[in-house]
């Protein structure tokens, strides 16, 4: 996943921008409320980590805006405010999930684990690939005899842009959006690297290469 992070507390954001990144995701960290609407702007996300005091504003506001314009990327609010009123005004503004400060980093992970689950990445159907079946929500493929087929968290990122445009062609530099964050170092060979462990557990032609332009899922799924 690409994840958001909004946090302006450096200590807590560098530690959970740490911690989400080495569970395999790609983090952008925002410091403020521009820098947050700013990345969002930039760039497609599968999961907002947000916290609602900003030194230029309210991240109650960022939330609104983002469901104003029926953009459904799961958020789960960090707050140091455990008030009821709190809560009460994030749920209903559309956050997935709510977790009070000091956030512990273990069911920071679990909670962002149970909203993958929900809601997976924007709800892509399930589909089936030369008898394998893909159900991304669930974050589960079913082999032709029935036995689980495990992704790593970036073969499900590449696996999840392919899904999300299943009958068009998504270029290189679309695929690498979802594995690195702003200011990585993006190594030359690694869609291909991802797309070739993907072709080794999915089958050989269960992604199309579409030379010189990107790739596709299979136009065989259904």
């Amino acid at each position: 996943m690409r994840v958001l992070l909004v946090e302006d507390d450096e200590m807590l954001g560098d530690a959970v921008k740490t911690h989400v990144h080495r569970q395999g995701h790609a983090v952008d960290w925002a410091l403020s409320r521009d820098e947050a609407e700013a990345s969002l702007a930039a760039a497609e996300y599968d999961l907002i980590l947000l916290d609602l005091r900003l030194p230029d504003g309210s991240g109650l506001d960022i939330l609104k805006g983002l469901r104003a314009r029926r953009d459904e990327v799961p958020v789960i609010i960090m707050t140091a405010h455990d008030q009821i009123s709190d809560r009460i005004a994030g749920l209903n503004a559309g956050a997935d999930d709510y977790l009070v400060k000091p956030v512990d980093l273990g069911e920071l992970q679990a909670r962002i684990h149970a909203v993958s689950r929900r809601y997976g990445t924007h709800k892509l159907p399930a589909l089936t690939i030369d008898g394998i079946a893909v159900y991304p929500s669930e974050r589960r493929i079913a082999g032709p005899d029935g036995e689980d087929i495990q992704l790593s968290s970036r073969e499900w990122a590449v696996l999840d842009r392919l899904i999300a445009r299943k009958r068009a062609i998504v270029s290189k530099a679309q695929i690498e959006e979802a594995l690195y964050e702003f200011g990585a170092e993006v190594e030359s060979n690694t869609v291909e690297v991802y797309v070739s462990r993907l072709r080794r557990k999915l089958g050989k032609q269960a992604i199309e290469t579409v030379r010189g332009i990107g790739y596709r899922i299979s136009s065989d799924a259904s």
